[in-house]
């Protein structure tokens, strides 16, 4: 059932071709910035790979993959949910040193998403994954590194605004803060109202430690045990005000090593995957030491370009309703 919600008196500030134009603008520099700031290069990645290996990220663990039968090797594929995986994998193959990263064109289909403004079944974004040392594993290096990420959004958007000035800035200080932290601060909130909340006061966030178990007995939200450290891990968000919300741009973070991959296995009730070729790569230290993430395509144009709905952004599939309501609304859905 669709959840869209068009604000009243929304419109759009750029038309069709201007919008083409912006995102166009947006994907050259903020590859650029964020190549330049972490020490990347691009590579080409895999739209879908083979269930046993692995390497298809289990966002949730309970959404289903898109799988295909393929004709001359017998056997089935599945469309990626993310690249979390297939990255660590691809440092250890390239022979990337400590230092030196990559990044690339994520497109998956997600089939169980429910649509709103800022969901959709098709789902493009930058994989990005670094090699680091085991002394980088750490807090401060992590937010290093997210202020390096915010910092290339904030000088792709200053590059757009000499183009199309007709858009507000967002500010470059990121407040850090862990999900316990927001459940002591807002206990009788919803993980998101405690995010709205939040980001209503500080514009900037990264939420910290996303997947472990709060006090409560509850998580903040759901994170898969196989490539994040829930210890050292989190989400980038800036306070949205088209739509008057908490707004997620970049989930990322340190990723396991052989000790929280063990620890979160068994948390998560994943022990089965132990017997997987990547995860017998990473519990006997095989696989490179690494921190990455994803970075919404069309969530980056969404927020810098003040739409309203992800559909003006992006090229997808939409249920009737939310065809309805953005036709009422006058919103052009691509």
């Amino acid at each position: 059932m669709s959840k869209t919600y068009i604000p009243k008196g929304y419109k759009s500030a750029l038309d069709l071709y201007q919008t083409q134009e912006a995102i166009c603008m947006i994907h050259e520099v903020f590859e650029k910035k964020l190549g330049d700031a972490l020490n990347l290069i691009r590579v080409s990645a895999p739209l879908f790979v083979e269930p046993q290996t692995g390497l298809n990220d289990d966002l949730n663990g309970v959404e289903r993959a898109v799988t295909f039968d393929i004709k001359e090797t017998g056997t089935t594929a599945a469309v990626v949910h993310s690249l979390a995986k297939w990255k660590r994998m691809a440092l250890y193959t390239y022979g990337f040193p400590v230092g030196k990263g990559i990044y690339t064109d994520m497109n998956a289909i997600r089939r169980d998403e429910d649509m709103d403004n800022l969901h959709s079944v098709y789902v493009d974004q930058w994989d990005w994954e670094r090699v680091i040392t085991r002394e980088q594993r750490n807090v401060d290096f992590l937010k290093d590194t997210v202020n390096k990420i915010v910092g290339a959004v904030c000088e792709t958007e200053d590059e757009l605004n000499k183009i199309f000035p007709l858009f507000r800035t967002h500010k470059r200080d990121v407040s850090f803060i862990t999900s316990q932290e927001l459940e002591d601060m807002y206990p009788d909130k919803t993980p998101k109202e405690r995010e709205n909340e939040y980001l209503r006061e500080h514009k900037t966030a990264f939420i910290m430690q996303i997947g472990k178990k709060l006090r409560s007995g509850k998580i903040h939200d759901g994170r898969a045990p196989d490539y994040d450290d829930w210890e050292l891990n989190g989400d980038i968000m800036f306070f949205n005000d088209v739509l008057d919300c908490a707004f997620e741009v970049s989930s990322m973070g340190i990723r396991v090593d052989a000790k929280s991959l063990d620890k979160q296995l068994t948390e998560a009730g994943a022990d089965d995957r132990r017997n997987m070729k990547f995860h017998k790569m990473l519990l006997d230290g095989t696989l490179p030491l690494t921190i990455g993430g994803g970075i919404g395509q069309s969530r980056l144009s969404m927020l810098l370009l003040e739409k309203a709905h992800i559909g003006e952004v992006q090229s997808s599939v939409w249920d009737e309703e939310t065809r309805r309501i953005c036709e009422e609304s006058g919103v052009k859905l691509l």
